[in-house]
């Protein structure tokens, strides 16, 4: 059984500067995805859906927000030997540095995972979207007498110099890597992808940051023959292939990297089409996250098209079009929300709390009336007032305010942050 045989550990990345504002107060993998969840509910699931039940979430930056949604959410039965711990970089007398990077984090972790049972450490990231079923690329991995596999992706020409890309011969082994490519050197680096994967240009095979390492080649590469390696795709991963044997476990399936805003936006909206890339609606492969008591979403007079609304929601919009409103969402009356991702709020106002708020001259927590927003992204318990114009686009400069950033031309209020009537930018 997988549940026996398997330990997965989680990264949760670092500073996710390119994430930066929606990771100011928190880290990546707790940045709200889809309006319910969290990243790092997504490998959680993933590993859940292949049996896989023992985890370790690894963090360093701004984990308190990623520390509360875990304990509030996997809580394992007793009966079982399931667990999802997190483990924060801490000091100590053997290693009184802080994480330095990927093969670092694990490595100073060993302590903490070697003391279960296990035949296989899977190395995931707490950052990207996909569906995967880990067991069968562990069957792979067992069935080739691997030391290592890596999950591979084909990609195109444009996305390649963003990743490490390999080659692999007839029998999957893999047989040269090369982190993040410069596009003169990707000549050199064209794969057998497949005829489909072909067709669509993708012939570059890319390194999905998922690994499988036997127990023993762990331990040895960590603390004896690379232990002053640091990062698994830059370091490990290369110096790996002349010394063990490397296998690359090709994935055609949807797999994104939420590695900055626009790549982050692009797949939550992407969640909206009628046959979306990612499926939610997938009795087989549920993503699982936190069970909140909330009501169901209520909805007065408003045009909803191609959009999801989550539980909790007090709408009264005019037209809410290709948009994710997260919990708790309160948006008002003659409002126009399009291409938008409204990740909601932590709380309800009471009455008396809503006629302060008037008393005082600032919104109400949520989106007011008559606003009219379009490639926007609202973080968590923002307070936009009534009478404002967003209008996100690449006419707009990047730029970081107070209140909200520019990137890629979408606009993305900061938490917490307070928009006052009649704001417009556009």
């Amino acid at each position: 059984m997988l549940s026996k045989q398997v330990v997965a550990v989680i990264l949760g990345g670092g500073a996710g500067t390119r994430l930066y504002p929606l990771t100011a107060t928190r880290s990546k993998p707790a940045v709200p995805i889809a309006g319910k969840y969290r990243l790092v509910d997504i490998p959680i699931s993933n590993c859940i859906n292949s049996n896989i039940n023992r985890m370790f979430v690894l963090t360093q930056y701004n984990s308190a927000s990623l520390n509360k949604h875990i304990k509030n959410t996997y809580q394992f039965s007793g009966f079982s030997s399931g667990f999802v711990d997190i483990l924060a970089a801490e000091q100590t007398p053997d290693s009184p540095g802080w994480f330095q990077g990927t093969a670092d984090a694990v490595r100073q972790s060993l302590k903490h995972i070697k003391n279960n049972e296990f035949e296989y450490v899977l190395i995931l990231s707490g950052d990207q979207l996909y569906q995967m079923d880990f067991g069968e690329m562990i069957d792979n991995h067992q069935a080739m007498g691997a030391d290592i596999s890596i999950a591979t992706i084909p990609v195109g020409e444009r996305e390649a110099p963003e990743f490490g890309i390999l080659k692999a011969n007839e029998e999957s082994l893999i047989t040269s890597f090369i982190e993040k490519p410069s596009k003169e050197l990707l000549p050199e680096w064209v794969s057998q992808t497949g005829q489909q994967m072909q067709e669509q240009g993708r012939v570059y095979l890319a390194s999905m940051g998922i690994y499988i390492f036997n127990r023993k080649v762990i331990f040895g590469l960590l603390n004896e023959e690379k232990k002053n390696a640091t990062d698994f795709g830059k370091e490990i991963i290369p110096d790996s292939i002349s010394q063990h044997k490397v296998i690359s476990y090709q994935y055609d399936g949807y797999w994104t990297d939420i590695g900055n805003i626009h790549s982050f936006f692009e797949a939550n909206l992407a969640l909206t089409l009628d046959i979306p890339p990612f499926n939610l609606f997938d009795n087989n492969k549920m993503v699982f996250s936190r069970a909140r008591m909330l009501p169901p979403a209520k909805i007065s007079g408003t045009i909803i098209n191609n959009s999801i609304i989550a539980e909790g929601s007090i709408i009264h919009a005019e037209k809410i079009s290709n948009s994710v409103i997260g919990i708790r969402s309160r948006i008002g009356k003659g409002s126009i929300i399009v291409s938008c991702f409204v990740m909601g709020n932590d709380f309800y106002e009471t009455i008396e709390e809503i006629e302060r708020d008037n008393e005082i001259g600032i919104p109400k927590v949520g989106i007011g009336d008559y606003c009219d927003l379009s490639n926007v992204i609202t973080d968590k318990d923002c307070r936009v007032g009534n009478n404002v114009t967003i209008k996100g686009g690449s006419h707009l400069e990047d730029m970081d305010h107070s209140l909200f950033a520019i990137k890629d031309g979408i606009v993305v209020i900061k938490k917490g942050a307070i928009i006052n009537d009649g704001f417009e930018l556009k």
